[in-house]
């Protein structure tokens, strides 16, 4: 379980491109790219958690930072998001009280979990400021990602809790 207020710090900190021109490159240069699920109500956390995982080696994609979005959420919008989920390498699921109870959030989870490898699914549940979870509906489905015992941030199965710290996964 991540601390939701570690992610805001790492917004403040991080010096974070833009990820349609990140994630542009990173195609085109042949590396491993990332869609990240999450609420807009949560934009600073998102920016946040992209930034920390770019500096892993992370490429993150956040969609309201792609320009050729429409500026409202339509048939296009749906189709540009599966098109994104199906082009880049892993689906990140950035778990909060908003993201759980939106409305496009639990769709692109659904949708990815068609279209991608289970592997290549990772959830982030993260514990807000009055202590409340957030994601553990996900973690036996999936691989999280969580706090290690050794410190710093793993990458876990669901099935056997075995991980692997986050800067060391090969993507």
């Amino acid at each position: 379980m991540i601390n939701q207020s570690s992610i805001r710090a790492y917004a403040e900190r991080a010096g974070i491109r833009k990820s349609d021109q990140v994630v542009n490159e990173a195609i085109q240069a042949g590396k491993q790219t990332a869609f990240l699920s999450h609420s807009h109500k949560d934009a600073e956390l998102a920016k946040g958690l992209q930034g920390y995982l770019q500096a892993q080696g992370w490429m993150v994609y956040i969609d309201w930072e792609d320009t050729s979005m429409p500026p409202k959420p339509n048939r296009e919008t749906a189709q540009k998001i599966k098109d994104r989920i199906n082009l880049l390498s892993w689906f990140i699921f950035l778990a909060t009280a908003n993201s759980t109870s939106s409305r496009w959030c639990p769709w692109e989870i659904g949708y990815a979990d068609g279209v991608k490898q289970i592997d290549k699914i990772v959830v982030v549940p993260t514990r807000d400021s009055a202590g409340n979870s957030h994601g553990n509906e996900y973690i036996d489905l999936y691989r999280h990602v969580s706090t290690a015992e050794g410190g710093g941030v793993g990458l876990f199965r669901p099935t056997d809790k075995r991980g692997v710290l986050l800067e060391s996964v090969a993507l």
